[in-house]
């Protein structure tokens, strides 16, 4: 994974978990609640295209490799 994908990828875990935490305030409205689940699955959407690239990536290394 290059270092920017990997950065970017850290970047992303940090935003879902910020939303997690906004996510667990009691005092949310419903309608912000639903507009920070929407905000955190985009998120972690974005971070596991991220991961599988980077597998994919990883796996024309090693077939490379044999």
């Amino acid at each position: 994974m290059p270092k920017e994908n990997l950065v970017d990828f850290e970047k992303k875990l940090e935003d879902a978990k910020k939303v997690l935490e906004k996510l667990m305030d009691p005092e949310l409205t419903l309608d912000a609640s639903v507009k920070s689940y929407k905000e955190g699955m985009k998120t972690l959407q974005d971070a596991q295209k991220i991961l599988e690239n980077a597998t994919l990536e990883f796996e024309k290394v090693q077939a490379e490799g044999n």
